[in-house]
């Protein structure tokens, strides 16, 4: 839902899992269906006929859609191998593999840039063997796992999406997208970032990352990092390549509270480089939120970092989780708080995720195991309220935050942006400010949990306390044993 309004990213992993797919001598083409229709891609397959299809499944609730298309492509081209890969195909493939029902030969899971090569060269032949590869799962079984991808090896295949004029994040409309470093070292219990890698931080070199912007045509980059600038020294080798091209670009990035104030003059010097917007993942406004999420920073942490940012003049977006305990007091606080600051505030909904230790420990007390409720918008966990009302007061408080910022005063601000949007031919941030009500209403939240299910999300084995981390994670720590750094705040 959130997809449907404020941002449209460009498939920045799937340009460099074809740019990979290419370098390896293969004729790759990409069709992005957030953009493209399921009618286009019947005519590439009638028309091209590729030997090959690999599917990106970074979202768990486009998983019942990947696999009606993978049924449907098997249909249209038996001998065709169709894989499935990505961030959520990684923490659900032997389940996506079941549901398919031999329509899917196998999942890669892990980093496609390294998964998918070996799989296409193996694949010419014998396919029987196929789940021996690093990060092959099929029905025959699974191989060792995953390996790590040499970020410095691929630039992204930009000129196979056609339609970039598409791609936007609010008022960087258009937005390309661009990777400066991968992984996380934290370990917030919902996020899957850090059992995906492993808990490990990888950095793009700085010579790389100028020669991928500077092929970027459009004059907005979404950094599209878990947290920009953990190492400062990093952002400055990367800015003074950046001058040293003569790039200038406006930027918009993710970052924690704790790492903007550790690194204060990193984010000084992106101001000047067109760093205008950023993306704060606060999470909770007291102590006790925080521990819920084990975000390892405190309130005046983030309070201080907010100030901080304001001082700089860049535009803050924020995020606040709703628990579905929360009743009408815990929503009407958070109404008040959230009116009372400058920031942009999100609301999405705590979800546990398969990947994040919320869905180890909390899967048991799910409502529903249908993969597109899994949205940050939909509750799956039971709500101290009725269902029906904590949407009413879910979309309310979001209703009061969107016309703080998307309301007729609001816009008095915006609309000289839109009108120089609009003269350009970029019409996505204008549509985002009228389509709120008709995305984002509880009777559509509430009769998405009545549709037919037609594949139901596996449960975990019951998970022993504490969580044994080694068991969550797709890509092995490298160089450490998965628990010694568990309960220690990265460097």
């Amino acid at each position: 839902m959130y997809t449907e309004i404020f941002l449209r990213l460009e498939p920045l992993g799937l340009e460099l899992v074809a740019e990979s797919a290419r370098r390896a001598g293969h004729d790759v083409r990409v069709i992005d269906l957030q953009v493209a229709a399921h009618d286009d891609y019947r005519r590439l397959l009638a028309e091209w006929r590729p030997d090959a299809i690999a599917f990106g499944l970074n979202y768990l609730a486009n998983i019942p859609e990947v696999i009606d298309l993978a049924k449907m492509t098997k249909r249209l081209l038996p001998g065709s191998l169709v894989v499935a890969g990505g961030h959520s195909a990684s923490f659900t493939a032997a389940e996506i593999l079941e549901h398919a029902g031999g329509a899917i030969d196998c999942v890669v899971k892990g980093e496609g840039e390294a998964g998918l090569p070996p799989l296409l060269e193996a694949a010419r032949g014998d396919r029987d063997g196929l789940q021996a590869l690093p990060g092959v799962i099929t029905m025959a079984g699974e191989g060792p796992p995953p390996v790590f991808a040499d970020l410095d090896t691929d630039l992204p295949e930009r000129d196979l999406l056609p339609h970039r004029r598409k791609y936007f994040i609010g008022v960087l409309d258009p937005a390309a997208s661009i990777e400066f470093t991968r992984g996380c070292p934290w370990d917030c219990t919902f996020c899957s970032a850090w059992t995906f890698y492993g808990r490990s931080y990888r950095r793009r070199a700085p010579e790389v990352i100028a020669e991928d912007l500077a092929r970027i045509r459009e004059p907005g980059v979404f950094i599209v990092d878990d947290v920009a600038f953990i190492q400062a020294e990093h952002g400055f080798a990367i800015g003074r390549e950046i001058e040293r091209r003569g790039l200038r670009k406006r930027y918009y990035l993710e970052t924690r509270a704790d790492v903007l104030l550790r690194n204060r003059e990193v984010f000084r010097y992106w101001k000047r480089l067109g760093l205008e917007y950023m993306f704060l993942g606060i999470e909770a406004i007291d102590e006790e939120g925080l521990r819920l999420h084990r975000k390892r920073a405190t309130h005046s942490t983030n309070v201080e970092a907010l100030e901080f940012a304001r001082s700089l003049g860049i535009t803050v977006a924020i995020n606040i989780i709703a628990d579905p305990d929360w009743d009408e007091r815990r929503f009407a606080i958070i109404r008040e708080w959230a009116l009372g600051i400058p920031e942009i505030v999100n609301i999405s909904v705590n979800t546990p995720y398969p990947g994040t230790e919320t869905f180890a420990t909390q899967a048991g007390r799910l409502t529903s195991r249908d993969y597109r409720l899994f949205d940050i918008q939909h509750a799956v966990l039971p709500t101290r309220l009725p269902l029906a009302r904590f949407y009413e007061q879910l979309v309310r408080t979001q209703q009061v935050l969107n016309q703080k910022h998307l309301g007729l005063s609001a816009l008095k601000g915006t609309a000289m942006q839109a009108a120089r949007l609009l003269a350009r031919g970029q019409t996505n941030f204008v549509r985002m400010l009228w389509r709120f009500n008709s995305v984002f209403n509880p009777t559509r939240q509430l009769a998405d949990h009545a549709r037919p299910v037609a594949y139901q999300m596996r449960l975990p084995a019951p998970a022993e306390e504490p969580v044994e981390r080694d068991r969550l994670y797709v890509l092995r720590p490298p160089g450490r044993h998965p628990h010694k750094q568990a309960d220690e705040a990265p460097p």
